[in-house]
This record gives C-alpha cells, sequence and structure tokens, in this order.
C-alpha cells in the first residue's frame, strides 16, 4: 500500500475516532482527497503539529472561530462564545490526539516519528506554508456547516543527518 493511502485510511479514522471518544459527535463521511496546491487565505484558527524522523511533515487543523469554541465547548463542557485561550488550548490538544493517532498508525510503516509541540495561530486573511513538499493529504468534515480541515503532509527525508563523533578529550582540545 503507498503511503498515501496509508495516510488517508488513517486520518479518516482517527478524525472519526476522536471526535466521537473525546467530543462524543459522529462525523460521519468525510472527503479526503492527495492535493499539490499552493496556500489559501484563511480566517479563523489554524494549528500545526511536526513530525519528523526517517520521514518529515507537518499535520495541521483549520476551522473557523465558530468551530473552535464548538471543539472547545464539547471537550472541556463549557460555554465559549469567542475565541480565548482554553479554546486555542482545546483545537491544539485535538490536533495533537488526531494527528498523534495517524503518527503512531504510519509508525508501522515508515519507522519512528517525532511529534512536536503544536503551534495554533488565530486571525483573518493569513496564508500559512510549510517548507517542502507541496502534497498534502486534505480531509475535509462538517460539522452542523461549519467546514473543518485537517491536512498531513509527509515525505521522506531528503538527507540524513550526518553525525560528527569525537571522543570528550578531543573535543575539548586534549590529546590523548
Amino acid at each position: 500500500m503507498k503511503i498515501d493511502e496509508l495516510i488517508i485510511e488513517y486520518l479518516s479514522r482517527s478524525i472519526t475516532d476522536v471526535f466521537s471518544t473525546m467530543l462524543g459527535v459522529d462525523l460521519g463521511v468525510g472527503e479526503i482527497s492527495v492535493e499539490n496546491s499552493a496556500p489559501e487565505a484563511n480566517d479563523g484558527v489554524v494549528s500545526f503539529i511536526g513530525l519528523a524522523g526517517s520521514w518529515v511533515g507537518t499535520g495541521s487543523l483549520a476551522c473557523s472561530p465558530v468551530l473552535a469554541c464548538r471543539i472547545c465547548d464539547h471537550m472541556l463542557m463549557t460555554e465559549t462564545s469567542a475565541v480565548n485561550e482554553e479554546v486555542l488550548d482545546a483545537v491544539a490538544e485535538l490536533t495533537n490526539m488526531i494527528v498523534g493517532s495517524v503518527k503512531t498508525e504510519l509508525e508501522k510503516h515508515v519507522g519512528p516519528l517525532g511529534l512536536s509541540i503544536p503551534t495554533v495561530v488565530f486571525g483573518r486573511n493569513f496564508k500559512t506554508k510549510s517548507a517542502g513538499t507541496n502534497e498534502w493529504t486534505v480531509a475535509r468534515f462538517h460539522w452542523d456547516g461549519e467546514l473543518l480541515l485537517v491536512k498531513v503532509c509527509l515525505a521522506p527525508k531528503e538527507r540524513a543527518a550526518h553525525a560528527v563523533y569525537h571522543s570528550i578529550p578531543q573535543a575539548c582540545g586534549i590529546e590523548v
């Protein structure tokens, strides 16, 4: 099975499982595709999380402020009317759970992967771009008329890091 097919399978399963388990919401079937496109303008909340290992990439979750508040309300069992610190934390945690689940499944095929701490951005008319590949697996789900976009790009690491080995005395300039 190709990596794109694996990402599609794991992403779809992860989104539906996390929403069902953590938010008590059945999102139903979403539309998932592999796209190669330029960054679009965003309005709302976008969360990013990095993946690193023999393969590298990024996972991303984007939604409107209304949906971000709804996510927070369901996760924390509160009522939120505006994007605040708790809303941003809830979106970051949701990104971490979804992309973390995909990462765990992919490790069976690509080896160990590290996961960074999520970064969340909230604003209007901004663009985002990740360096490297422009090929993204994009999942579109709707919850009460609001669009949830979850994206993952993953590619083999182009160049292995070169390790430089020195003994401690040599590194300190001491002859042995």
